[in-house]
């Protein structure tokens, strides 16, 4: 093969006013034309740092590259001037980055921002760069594309965005295409669509990626070559089948061991060192529950559409599908954040749909929430101290100052943080403990019963397992029940006793966690695991979900003309009638 890029001992820093932060440290790899690399690493080990200094997107000040060569084709791009840059971006290497709708123009129709590269680079014409741009829209795989042209950003949905920033960076067909964690924000079965795409385009293309991930599956399945990072050094690099049966240093054998793996057995559940109060009845009960918004014009989105489950003390309720599926409202209409269009949920058998605003103050003790976003939801003008101690002081839980700094910093060393941190403010923290942070307010009420809004989505995978385990301790130490929504199915696996499965605000699918992952049944829960990136070079890729777009039937399973029916024992499936 003949190399394309070589990176030699590239080392970057940042300088703050106090201080030199060293984020790539003698970095050094090659790429060959028409392979694809997988970089991996948690946030902060150097991984787009290394791909923005590459493409000489990084602003100088702050940054400086501090040594080393970046070869392209032979020549070192460091001599190049910003107008040969320009022309060198674009045109021969492309970039698909993180977060489509941050990267895309809102007030510019799709069309147009795909035609600024073609008429920069390629001098199309008018009429010949709107075929073009056309045509790249089809092969990325967006239905109705003459219609899609003339659509903005915000008409898209995530995966649809993903797809065009595809097309903006082949617009040029490039030598070298580097993906900067281009599906973190995605559904497992957008994903797999993302990726069988970005891979038909470079096999039809010849293009060589950069992949830059933490997702392990993802490179399993997607890389000829691994380079995996820590604190800005490349720690091990070796082709896939190498780092993944035999990894030799211990940062990557930690990687390989936090991702969760569908075909691994589920360890038993210990049992809760405090159990709560057990009833005749369950601790939660949905009933035909329904929560339909108002668009207006005549249009009603049914987010939630008639579903019923129970929840007993103790218990985890997995809840997995697609965004837009209906699992976080779900969990908001439970806890009366919104208020049901119809149904009831009964909480130990008092419906709360019936309480005055005291009474569901005081039922609140008894229910909290742990948010997707960990700084989103956490006010950024107060300290730790203040973002735990206001939930106490709203429902008078201490008797003074001293007593509620006592319990703050409980509640601190209790999700793993020292009570040092609670005079710090939360951009002070990574994202995994700002998630405990999270889990320490949800706490300072003593809840019984806990829901967890996607609380992994955000976090890389080491941490992710992290998340998780200091879920099943509280759990056991405390007698908690949770309803843990993700759209990671590995994650679920693990950590719930049953699983629900949401597809358009029904459920279709209701089971034990081993036997769902066993036998699914319906047609959805089948695609989704599918959809799942498997872990190991050596596994034949399963990623054979179909492909759905806005083009599909709005009912392509029949849900509006179903029933739920037990088709084993404690397996319920939604089933045309």
């Amino acid at each position: 093969m003949t190399q394309l890029l070589q990176v030699h001992n590239l080392s970057v820093s940042f300088f703050t006013r106090d201080q030199e932060v060293e984020a790539v440290r003698n970095v050094s790899f090659e790429v060959n034309r028409g392979e694809t690399i997988g970089i991996v690493g948690e946030s902060g080990s150097g991984k787009s740092v290394t791909a923005r200094t590459i493409m000489r997107l990084l602003p100088s000040p702050p940054s400086i590259v501090k040594g080393g060569q970046v070869l392209f084709q032979g020549e070192n791009l460091a001599d190049k001037t910003d107008a040969e840059m320009e022309h060198i971006r674009g045109k021969e290497i492309g970039m698909i980055f993180q977060d489509p709708m941050s990267s895309l123009n809102p007030t510019m129709r799709i069309g147009r921002q795909i035609e600024e590269s073609l008429n920069k680079h390629r001098k199309l014409s008018g009429s010949e760069a709107r075929k073009e741009a056309i045509a790249l829209l089809d092969m990325v795989g967006i239905p109705n594309s003459e219609a899609r042209y003339e659509q903005y950003p915000h008409e898209f949905s995530g995966g649809m965005r993903q797809r065009v920033m595809i097309a903006i960076a082949l617009a040029c067909r490039p030598s070298l295409l580097i993906a900067d964690e281009p599906t973190t924000s995605l559904d497992v079965t957008i994903q797999a669509q993302i990726l069988h795409e970005l891979k038909t385009i470079q096999r039809q293309l010849g293009t060589a990626v950069i992949l830059i991930t933490h997702d392990l599956g993802v490179v399993a399945g997607m890389c000829d070559r691994v380079v995996v990072m820590k604190d800005g050094e490349i720690v091990e690099s070796g082709t896939t089948e190498q780092i993944f049966a035999d990894p030799k240093h211990p940062y990557t054998k930690k990687l390989l061991q936090a991702l969760p793996r569908l075909d691994e057995p589920k360890k038993p559940k210990p049992l809760p060192v405090i159990a709560r109060p057990a009833d005749d009845v369950p601790l939660l009960e949905v009933r035909s529950l329904r929560q339909h918004f108002d668009l207006g014009k005549g249009q009603t989105v049914k987010a939630v559409n008639d579903i019923s489950f129970h929840i007993e003390a103790g218990e985890t309720l997995g809840v997995v599908g697609e965004s837009g599926s209906g699992k976080s409202t779900t969990g908001r209409t439970i806890l009366r954040l919104h208020e049901a269009t119809g149904g009831e949920v009964l909480f130990r058998g008092i419906p709360l749909q019936g309480l005055n605003r005291t009474e569901m103050k005081t039922m609140r003790r008894h229910m909290g929430i742990i948010f997707q976003d960990p700084y989103a939801s956490l006010n950024p003008r107060l300290r730790v101290a203040d973002l735990i101690g206001e939930t106490l002081d709203v429902h008078g839980l201490h008797k003074g100052k001293k007593e509620r700094q006592k319990r703050v910093e409980e509640l601190l060393e209790m999700v793993g943080l020292q009570a040092s941190h609670a005079q710090r403010y939360p951009h002070e923290f990574s994202g995994g403990q700002r998630q405990r942070i999270g889990i320490a307010r949800t706490l300072a009420v003593s809840p019984e019963f806990i829901v967890c809004d996607e609380p992994l989505s955000a976090l890389d995978v080491s941490i992710q397992a992290q998340i998780v385990k200091l879920l099943e301790e509280l759990q056991q130490r405390l007698g908690l029940t949770y309803l843990f929504i993700a759209h990671d199915l590995s994650m679920v696996k693990h950590i719930s006793d049953r699983v629900a499965v949401m597809y358009k605000g029904k459920i279709v699918e209701l089971a034990e966690s081993e036997e769902l992952y066993a036998n699914p049944i319906h047609p959805y829960t089948q695609s989704l695991l599918s959809a799942i990136p498997v872990p190991d070079p050596a596994v034949e890729s399963r990623k054979s979900a179909p492909i759905r777009t806005e083009a599909d039937a709005a009912d392509p399973y029949g849900l509006e003309r179903s029933r739920f029916i037990e088709a084993r024992p404690g397996h319920w499936v939604a089933a045309a009638e």
